[in-house]
């Protein structure tokens, strides 16, 4: 067990997550039934992380990491892409104030060096005007994958080998952990997943080894702070072991 999860072992008993991940699943589908456009769906996807940022405000997280767009995502039709871009921007622009005026801070994690350099900006800009910040850390995982994640820990590690400043004996597991997207924060406690789907799709592989899913039908569109109280009401009632023996020895 890596020694931040050690660290953060004695508040596992809290009711409540300190840190949350999501992933927004079901905006295709949801435009699909309703009869409309999948950006259609992507606006209405919109409309629901400002919802679950509010409720994650209320409940006084430290973090929510929301999975908006895979390093996958890129295969799929130009326009839809072109079209998650703009919304993307008008995003950025239209929510930053508010996320600063409630005291959270905007992280954007994830390769950033795809996007246009007009994103680009507008992600500088929002991370710098929220960065003092201290209340909600948000943290939109954007050209993000979770294999990509390591390897590029692993990455930097190897140019310090190189360097000469670390021998490769001497990497750890904590020594990678450091490297990774999200390490300044507490571990992921619960990953919700919406649209019906069990599965991970390449997110925060690490990050989430310890974690505990909830699993809903509900398509992101209609996610609101119900499914999000009934997901931290199912993550209230788990026993989390963290490899370790149940108190009775199961």
């Amino acid at each position: 067990m890596s020694s931040l999860y050690q660290e953060h072992l004695p508040d596992t008993y809290r009711a409540l997550p300190r840190h949350v991940a999501i992933i927004m699943d079901g905006n295709g589908r949801w435009a699909k039934n309703q009869g409309k456009l999948r950006i259609s769906g992507h606006r209405a996807g919109a409309k629901a992380v400002r919802r679950a940022v509010r409720f994650a405000v209320s409940q006084e997280m430290e973090a929510l990491t929301l999975y908006a767009f895979s390093s996958e995502n890129w295969n799929r039709p130009e326009q839809e892409v072109s079209a998650l871009m703009e919304l993307f921007i008008w995003a950025l622009d239209s929510e930053v104030k508010s996320l600063h005026k409630h005291n959270v801070r905007l992280k954007v994690i994830g390769d950033v060096t795809r996007f246009s350099p007009r994103i680009q900006q507008r992600i500088r800009q929002a991370e710098s005007l929220t960065a003092e910040n201290s209340g909600l850390t948000l943290n939109i995982a954007a050209n993000y994958g979770g294999r990509w994640d390591i390897i590029d820990g692993v990455r930097r590690l190897a140019h310090q080998v190189q360097a000469g400043s670390l021998q490769p004996d001497d990497i750890s597991e904590q020594m990678l952990e450091e490297q990774l997207c999200l390490c300044t924060l507490s571990p992921v406690d619960l990953v919700i997943r919406t649209g019906g789907e069990h599965r991970i799709s390449n997110f925060l592989l690490w990050q989430v080894a310890y974690a505990e899913f909830y699993f809903s039908d509900v398509l992101w569109p209609d996610f609101d702070e119900h499914v999000f109280q009934g997901a931290l009401d199912a993550f209230s009632l788990r026993e989390r072991r963290f490899g370790g023996a149940a108190p009775d020895g199961a």
